[in-house]
C-alpha cells in the first residue's frame, strides 16, 4: 500500500464510488459507474457530480484515469482490502488510543453489546492466538 498517496481521506460519497468500483473488477466509464450508484445506494446523482467524486479519488491517488477513444476509465489504484486495513488501523489510533482494546471497551460500551455479540468478540480474539 503506497500510503504517501493516501495521506487524505475519501470522503463518504466517494467511498461510494470506490465501492461500486471495487466489486466490479473490471475498469468503468462514468456512465457506468453513475447507474451503478444510483441503483444500488438509492442516489440520483448526475454525470458531472459523479465525475467530481471520482477526479478528487484520482487526486487522491486512489483511482488511475486512462483515456480510450472518447471514453475515460477508472482503475482502483488501491484494493477494498488495504483501504479498510487502514480506515480501521487510523479508528483504532484516533478513538482508541492506539489500543484495539480501548476502541472495543469503547465501542461496547457506546453500543450496548448482546451477550451473543460479546462472545462473537471473545470467539474472534480467541482464535487470533
Amino acid at each position: 500500500m503506497e500510503q504517501e498517496k493516501m495521506q487524505e481521506a475519501l470522503t463518504d460519497c466517494e467511498v461510494l464510488v470506490m465501492k461500486v468500483i471495487w466489486s466490479d473488477n473490471t475498469a468503468m466509464s462514468i456512465q457506468e459507474i453513475t447507474a451503478k450508484i444510483n441503483q444500488r445506494y438509492q442516489k440520483d446523482w448526475k454525470v458531472q457530480t459523479v465525475s467530481t467524486f471520482l477526479s478528487r479519488a484520482v487526486k487522491k491517488g486512489y483511482l488511475e484515469m486512462k483515456r480510450s477513444g472518447r471514453t475515460f476509465y477508472y482503475y482502483p489504484q488501491v484494493t477494498q482490502e488495504e483501504y479498510g486495513t487502514r480506515e480501521i488501523v487510523k479508528c483504532v489510533d484516533t478513538w482508541g488510543g492506539g489500543k484495539l482494546g480501548n476502541l472495543i471497551a469503547s465501542f461496547a460500551e457506546a453500543k450496548s453489546l448482546t451477550q451473543n455479540e460479546k462472545e462473537q468478540i471473545r470467539r474472534l480474539l480467541d482464535g487470533m492466538d
